[in-house]
């Protein structure tokens, strides 16, 4: 995104929304793994490691819904996604908490991108 930026051939804004929205459909696949999905846990494929994921739940029982504004996080962020699915979280919370979290971070990005 940075590169594309910079090339300056595609709107900032069009970047922000293209990164945003993939971003956002990356963390819902991990909901929906969360959810339906975690019979798979263990399997090579799966995304979130079961120590990852023991983290993310305890985060997630301690600060609740919000910690989903750090969903953009190397590490943790992806099991946060998965166990906001483990834990039935109802999916319009779920995508605001993510999706700002997300949208900040790439305005962060493109805003410091000269």
């Amino acid at each position: 995104m940075v590169a594309a930026a910079l090339a300056g051939e595609t709107s900032r804004t069009d970047l922000f929304l293209a990164a945003t929205a993939g971003n956002v459909l990356g963390a819902v696949i991990n909901f929906a793994l969360g959810r339906f999905l975690i019979r798979f846990e263990g399997r090579r494929w799966f995304p979130v490691s079961p120590p990852a994921r023991r983290k993310a739940e305890a985060l997630f029982q301690r600060y609740g819904r919000p910690v989903l504004l750090f969903s953009w996080l190397p590490v943790v962020g992806d099991p946060l996604t998965l166990v906001a699915g483990l834990l039935r979280t109802p999916l319009t919370p779920f995508l605001i908490f993510v999706t700002l979290g997300k949208a900040a971070r790439y305005a962060v990005v493109l805003w410091l991108t000269p």
